[in-house]
């Protein structure tokens, strides 16, 4: 039985299957996400998991080259976004975008995404895989 790491049987296997530029989403109890896409529901009650909870579990396991929100963050939950930023270093690009487009186009692009039970207006946010610190690089 898995014990360690991330130990949502759908989350792991999710992530195992991702590679360098893959996205995923964790987005908040009520962003709309076409059918095509897969969705892994955590969403227990108001407020329960946080995106920020399952963000914070993620990134333990999980290399990120760059981050993706959508401007309604920054202006409906300016906090959030605080909070976003405040979890990657300068290394970590990122991208804000328009809302429609985060909602309409990228959540198509996206390999999965994580729903939680967040009530914070506009807590969704795109984590690009990176190659991650374990790869070699002679330069």
């Amino acid at each position: 039985m898995l014990e360690l790491n991330v130990i949502n049987r759908e989350i792991a296997a999710e992530m195992a299957k991702m590679g360098h530029t893959d996205m995923m989403m964790i987005v908040d109890a009520g962003l709309a996400v076409p059918n095509s896409t897969k969705v892994i529901d955590l969403s227990l009650s108001v407020g329960v998991p946080t995106t920020l909870e399952v963000l914070d579990a993620i990134l333990q396991y999980f290399s990120v080259e760059k981050i993706i929100y959508s401007k309604a963050t920054r202006e409906v939950s300016p906090t959030r976004e605080k909070e976003f930023l405040r979890r990657f270093n300068e290394n970590v690009d990122v991208e804000v975008i328009p809302h429609d487009y985060f909602r309409d186009e990228m959540t198509k692009k996206a390999k999965f995404v994580i729903r939680t039970g967040d009530f914070t207006a506009n807590s969704n946010i795109i984590l690009v895989s990176a190659g991650g610190p374990r790869w070699y690089c002679e330069k």
